[in-house]
């Protein structure tokens, strides 16, 4: 038996149990998101979604922050923190940082005009959600975010606002890795993975590279982008995700492979296993570059 559909003014957005004027066995229902103690909502629910089951009990001055801020904004993260449970909560200093189950409280310095809001949800900017995820990610997951923040098509904040963060960052805890990430940014990135190739060979002392190089077609005179090229030598890296894995893209990938082949190109695939063997990966890769 289904449950009854909810009142249309409790559809679709979080609400408090008190004075929702439903019965214990309603609220009980499986059709409810139960996350939050003393909340409720309708459907299955995003990331978003349960941000605004939290801002409903939160103090109107709390704010999500670090991580939770960065997924609300879309960019990248290593897995165990895009599927872990709690929200990242800050209180402005001098506040306490905030402690309940489903949280993790932190308390921040922090100027109003470091927060936005999308409905409901009070969020730190692109900018300032770098600068915290500083004493969080290691150096390759924090460039991977900042290419993100900064991408060309649709930026988030300026390559000089995360310089600027970075600046007055000085003295505090995630300075270093931040004064190493922001000169490793890209705009032109395209993908978590192909920036962490990129901080790979930079830190290798591999830097003769173009991102994103394009390159004309001699079979179709149409411009094909190339994940990481050393144009002089004629290598291109192409990334190869689990995407690649349906047929239709299989047989794509195929035919832009001979066609940069026969124009003298040669292609190096990589994929997520190579990554996690940058020692063996960068001595394979000068290999093939030396042979040029």
């Amino acid at each position: 038996m289904h449950p009854a559909p909810l009142p249309p003014h409790l559809a679709g957005r979080p609400f408090a149990v008190a004075g929702s004027g439903l019965s214990p066995a309603r609220l009980r229902a499986s059709d409810l998101d139960r996350t939050v103690w003393g909340i409720r909502r309708g459907g299955p629910s995003t990331l978003l979604d349960r941000c605004a089951m939290f801002a409903v009990r939160l103090a109107p001055e709390l704010y999500f922050s670090h991580a939770t801020a960065a997924l609300i904004l879309g960019a990248p993260l290593p897995l165990a923190l895009e599927h872990r449970p709690e929200l990242d909560v800050s209180a402005p200093h001098p506040s306490r940082a905030p402690h309940a189950a489903g949280i993790l409280g932190h308390r921040t310095v922090i100027a109003p005009a470091d927060i936005t809001s999308r409905g409901a949800v009070r969020h730190t900017t692109a900018a300032r959600t770098w600068i915290d995820l500083s004493t969080q990610l290691a150096l390759e997951d924090l460039v991977a975010v900042g290419d993100y923040f900064i991408h060309w098509r649709t930026p988030l904040c300026s390559l000089e606002d995360l310089r600027e963060r970075t600046l007055q960052r000085r003295g505090c805890r995630g300075f270093r890795t931040a004064t190493q990430a922001v000169d490793l940014l890209d705009a032109r990135a395209e993908s978590r993975q192909e920036s962490h190739l990129r901080v790979i060979l930079t830190l290798a002392g591999i830097r003769d590279f173009a991102v994103n190089y394009v390159v004309v077609s001699t079979e179709t005179g149409r411009n094909v982008r190339l994940d990481l090229a050393f144009p002089e030598k004629k290598v291109v890296l192409e990334y190869q995700g689990d995407y690649h894995r349906t047929a239709r893209q299989w047989r794509k990938d195929m035919t832009r492979r001979s066609q940069l082949e026969a124009a003298g190109w040669y292609v190096m695939e990589i994929n997520v296993d190579d990554l996690r063997n940058p020692t063996e990966l960068v001595a394979r890769i000068q290999r093939v570059l030396s042979g040029r």
